[in-house]
């Protein structure tokens, strides 16, 4: 089967045709280094993470490119908050990034470029602009013309007439043209700034996505990713600044993952951000939940489809994983070891047809829920042998099954560790404590509810979770139980 997925620029589903045969060039944004991660940060890393374990499962040279934002409005005003250097602030959020990543299995990008370390690409992107009449200086800024580009909304399906300035964009008189965005920002006191043909400054926010990803990738590649709010405007803007700077076409296949959406204990959704104070920390759920738990929830929605987001679907999502591992608990018992995968071969595993069902399903566009439905499968595969190991001849099988299930796990960043460290971690987390303790955390739990402080009591459910005890909640109060 031939690899499809959705482009965002048309908004269609189309046959990857990478612009140099077996090689692949991806892009995505990556954080702006101020704070924590959370969990839509989380799904964006961890789908691009499968997207590109799958282009190289296919054969495909990939290079990966997924950037840090290491200088911006945010980042100055918290490092002005703290009393700290702006390269101290970014450096511990850089450093939490990867520990974050790590724990949930998440590869690191073959290059990963920071905005500062990249000024000099970005102003002679600029200055490109310039000379083709593309921007303009107003007031020691620079700003991108908007319409000098005649494609520009091609990729959001906004047009120009139709957006709405005050809605959307600052408001700025010094701009042409309310839409018009900045490519270099002149310098404001006790802000950093870096010497620039037009004065003082720093970068805009869109530009240096542009110029780090024409200097690892090229002027032309083939995918670049992020979530769907970046789609208007940063990816407008990039493409606007990219291809008006090189006059070529830029970007081949754009890929978008879905919000994450918060479900709260009355069932109603709402787009979980910072400004709401909705969101969680990968490292708060990683007091409760294994990485690999957090990265089973991500995976058992497609990709680009909105993701609710809820305690209960982590623990639906942690019973799914415990299915898997244990089969192979079961099989690393009966066979003394657990089978290795060992390097997989995937074309001809795709000869045999035992992988096939699972490529089939990741070629449709990464579908990764129906590529976890085989990975099911191949666990009850497992499990019916386990019931025939008796038999000596059936063992060879079964090491041959438990392998494959491996091998397709790892596509996903999956069954990888040992069983017992995975079903220690509960134990490790808390035995919950007497009933009495337990009492007494349910009712803070309800007392935080009824204060609406709903992140300190999803918090409480969480713990008490990872200590294996269960909560239901009814219009007669909240119950509970232990597991296991």
């Amino acid at each position: 089967m031939t690899l499809c997925l959705h482009n965002s620029l048309g908004r269609r589903k189309e046959i990857f045709q990478p612009l140099v045969p077996g090689r692949a060039g991806i892009y995505v944004c990556g954080i702006t280094a101020y704070d924590y991660c959370h969990i839509g940060h989380a799904r964006v890393m961890v789908s691009f993470d499968v997207i590109v374990r799958h282009l190289r499962a296919l054969g495909y040279q990939v290079t990966y490119v997924r950037n840090f934002t290491d200088i911006d409005d945010k980042i100055i005003q918290r490092a002005a908050r703290e009393g700290v250097e702006i390269g101290t602030l970014t450096e511990r959020f850089i450093q939490a990034f990867h520990e974050d990543m790590r724990d949930l299995g998440v590869a690191p990008a073959d290059v990963e470029p920071r905005a500062t370390d990249h000024l000099p690409e970005m102003q002679e992107m600029i200055r490109a602009l310039l000379e083709k009449n593309l921007a303009y200086c107003s007031g020691g800024d620079v700003y991108y013309a908007v319409d000098r580009f005649s494609a520009y909304g091609a990729l959001s399906g906004k047009h120009l007439e139709e957006l709405d300035a005050g809605a959307r964009v600052e408001v700025d008189a010094r701009k042409s043209n309310p839409l018009d965005f900045v490519l270099w920002k002149a310098a404001k006191p006790g802000e950093p700034a870096w010497p620039s043909p037009w004065g003082p400054g720093r970068p805009g926010w869109h530009i240096e996505c542009s110029a780090m990803s024409v200097k690892y990738l090229g002027e032309s590649f083939d995918i670049h990713g992020g979530g769907r709010d970046l789609i208007f405007p940063h990816h407008e803007n990039e493409i606007a600044q990219t291809e008006g700077a090189t006059g070529r076409p830029w970007v081949a296949h754009w890929l978008h993952n879905g919000f994450v959406n918060v479900v709260s204990a009355e069932g109603e959704r709402e787009k979980m951000s910072k400004s709401l104070d909705n969101f969680r920390t990968i490292r708060d759920l990683l007091t409760a939940y294994r990485g690999e738990t957090i990265r089973m929830f991500l995976l058992g929605s497609h990709y680009r489809a909105p993701l609710d987001f809820s305690f209960e679907l982590l623990d639906a999502a942690r019973g799914g994983l415990d299915r898997l591992y244990s089969a192979l608990r079961g099989a690393e018992q009966a066979l003394g070891t657990l089978p290795q995968p060992g390097a997989i071969d995937w074309t001809q595993a795709r000869g045999e047809g035992w992988a096939e069902p699972f490529f089939a399903a990741m070629d449709d566009d990464f579908n990764t829920p129906r590529a976890l439905a085989v990975l099911f499968e191949q666990a009850k595969a497992v499990n019916r042998l386990l019931q025939e190991t008796q038999h000596p001849d059936r063992s060879g099988e079964l090491r041959q099954e438990t392998a494959r299930l491996r091998a397709l796990g790892s596509l996903l960043g999956l069954c990888g560790e040992e069983p017992e460290k995975h079903f220690r971690f509960a134990a490790d987390t808390g035995a919950g404590g007497s009933d009495a303790a337990i009492e007494e955390r349910i009712a803070q739990r309800a007392q935080a509810r009824a204060n609406r402080d709903f992140a300190t009591a999803d918090r409480i459910r969480a713990e008490l979770a990872a200590a294996g005890i269960t909560l239901e909640d009814s219009k007669s109060g909240t119950t509970w139980r232990r597991e296991g």
